[in-house]
C-alpha cells in the first residue's frame, strides 16, 4: 500500500533562483535556507513520487488539470533566464488513479497530454509554480516522478475532496509520496510593492499561517472572503487540496521560514502529522525508545498499561518504519522478561539502538517513525504443508541455531520463500535435518 510520506507548503519566487535574483535573492535567504532543509528531508525520505499543486500551469474555471503524458519539461525562459531547465518523468500510473479517484467521485478533472494540450487551448509544459521548487529539490534529490496538477476555480470543498482522491490513489499504489502544494500568500504586502498594497494582505498571511500551525482545518475554511479576496494570494486553493489530502489526520503546520521582504509572503511549511496512539501496545513501544533516547535508562511500566500486558509473558517483536521502509526490527523467540509490557519495553530500545542492520534512532527521528508491535502466541509444531506466510509466522531450528519469520511480509507469499528465507537467516542448510514451529501474531499498529 503506498503512503504519504511527508507534505510541505512552499512558495515559488522566480526571484530566488540566483540565475534570476543576480544577488537580490540575499534579501530572502531564510526562505532558501528553508528550501534546502525540505529538499534535504526529501532527499532522505528518498520518495518514488513527488506530487506538487500549482497555482500556474494549465489553470480551468470547471476543472482540476493532471498533466498524463510520459514526461514534461520547462525552463525559465519567461524570468529571461532560458539556460535554467528542468526535466520530469510523469508517474502516469498514479496520475490515472488520481484521474479514476475523481472521475467516482464526481469532481472534474481532465488529462493533460502534448496531443490534448492543443485541443484545450493550453501548453504542455512545467510552470515556475513547479519548476522553483523543484530547482531545490533536484540539488538534494531528483530520482523522482512527478504527478503535476494545476488546481482549478472550483469551490474549495471540491478541491478539498480532489485531495481524498489523491489521499486515496496514493494508498492504492505502492508509491511512497512527498505532497508540495506550491502557492505564494499575500502579493499586495507592500506600499510600494509590486502589487497594489491592501492592508488584509498582511492579516491574511498571519491568519493562514497560524491556522495550518494550529492544525485548524474549519477555521481555514471560515476565513472572511472579503480578506481573501484583498489578499490577493495563489496559494489558498493548493492548500484547500493538501488539506484533503491530510484528511483523517490530527496535523500541525511547522513553519520553516516566512518572509514578506519583497510584498509577497514567502511560506515555507512542513506538515507533521500527530501520533495517534490509541492502544497501550505502540504507545508504550514509542514512549519506552523516546525515554531511553532522553535518559539513558529504560522505563518504569506505566499506569495506562492494560491488566494482562502486566500478567501475560509473552515473544515480542518491535519493529520501526520511517516513510514506510524498515528502520529497525527487534524481538524474541521466547520471553525474557517477566511480561509482555516489559517485554515491549525492552524491544523497543533494543530495535531502535541495537538493529546491527541500521544506525541507531535519534531523538530527532522519532516523529518519523511508524511504530508496530508483534505479540507472538504459543509456537506449535508444524509440517511444510501446514504453513500460510500470511497467517503464520515461522521457527527453524537445527541444533543450536534457529531463524524466526513473522507472518504477513510484504514480498513473502509462498510457504516456499518463507521457509528459504527462515533457513537463510538461521544459516542452515536447506540440506540439514531441522525442525520448524508456526506461531500467530497479534499486530498492534499505530493508526495512520
Amino acid at each position: 500500500m503506498g503512503k504519504i510520506c511527508g507534505y510541505y507548503a512552499m512558495p515559488h519566487p522566480p526571484i530566488i533562483l540566483p540565475e534570476i535574483g543576480r544577488g537580490e535573492e540575499a534579501a530572502i535567504q531564510d526562505t532558501t535556507d528553508a528550501f534546502f532543509k525540505v529538499s534535504e528531508e526529501i532527499a532522505e525520505m528518498k520518495p518514488d513520487t513527488i506530487i506538487l499543486i500549482t497555482p500556474h500551469g494549465p489553470v480551468f474555471q470547471d476543472a482540476i488539470a493532471v498533466m498524463n503524458d510520459s514526461e514534461i519539461q520547462g525552463s525559465m525562459i519567461h524570468f529571461r533566464a532560458p539556460q535554467v531547465k528542468f526535466y520530469a518523468k510523469i508517474d502516469t500510473g498514479l496520475a490515472n488513479q488520481v484521474l479514476k479517484q475523481s472521475n467516482r467521485a464526481g469532481i472534474p478533472a481532465v488529462s493533460i497530454t502534448k496531443s490534448s494540450a492543443v485541443r484545450y487551448g493550453t501548453s504542455y509544459e512545467l510552470d515556475h509554480g513547479a519548476m522553483v521548487p523543484m530547482y531545490f529539490i533536484n540539488k538534494k534529490y531528483s530520482d523522482y516522478e512527478l504527478v503535476h496538477i494545476t488546481y482549478g476555480l472550483l469551490p474549495k470543498k471540491q478541491l478539498y475532496d480532489f485531495g481524498i482522491c489523491i489521499k486515496n490513489a496514493v494508498e492504492k499504489s505502492n508509491r511512497n509520496v512527498v505532497f508540495i502544494a506550491s502557492g505564494d500568500l499575500s502579493h499586495r504586502l507592500l506600499k510600494g510593492g509590486p502589487y497594489e498594497y491592501s492592508p488584509y494582505g498582511e492579516k491574511f498571511d498571519n491568519e493562514i499561517r497560524t491556522l495550518l500551525e494550529q492544525g485548524d482545518v474549519s477555521g481555514i475554511f471560515n476565513l472572511n472572503p472579503k480578506m481573501i479576496e484583498e489578499a490577493g494570494e495563489c496559494a489558498l486553493r493548493s492548500y484547500y487540496i493538501l488539506l484533503g489530502a491530510l484528511d483523517g489526520h490530527e496535523f500541525n503546520g511547522q513553519t520553516l521560514s516566512y518572509q514578506g521582504t519583497f510584498g509577497v509572503g514567502y511560506l515555507v511549511m512542513k506538515i507533521n502529522i500527530k501520533n495517534k496512539q490509541q492502544n497501550p501496545y505502540v504507545r508504550l513501544a514509542r514512549e519506552s525508545l523516546a525515554h531511553y533516547l532522553k535518559n539513558g535508562s529504560y522505563m518504569s511500566i506505566p499506569d495506562y498499561v492494560t491488566q494482562e500486558m502486566r500478567e501475560q509473558q509473552r515473544a515480542v517483536f518491535v519493529t520501526l518504519r520511517k516513510y514506510g521502509k524498515l528502520r529497525g526490527c527487534i524481538g524474541t523467540v521466547v520471553p525474557v522478561t517477566n511480561c509482555v509490557a516489559e517485554e515491549i519495553i525492552r524491544n523497543a530500545v533494543e530495535a531502535g539502538t541495537r538493529d546491527p542492520r541500521f544506525p541507531p534512532v535519534t531523538i530527532e527521528e522519532l516523529n518519523e517513525l511508524d511504530f508496530s508491535v508483534d505479540v507472538l502466541t504459543e509456537p506449535e509444531p508444524a509440517e511444510y504443508h501446514e504453513l500460510d506466510p500470511k497467517k503464520y509466522g515461522i521457527i527453524v531450528r537445527s541444533g543450536l541455531r534457529s531463524g524466526l519469520l513473522l507472518p504477513d511480509l510484504e514480498g513473502v507469499d509462498t510457504a516456499k520463500e518463507q521457509l528459504s528465507i527462515a533457513l537463510g537467516k538461521a544459516g542452515i542448510s536447506p540440506r540439514s535435518p531441522y525442525s520448524i514451529e508456526r506461531f500467530q501474531v497479534i499486530r498492534f499498529q499505530e493508526d495512520k
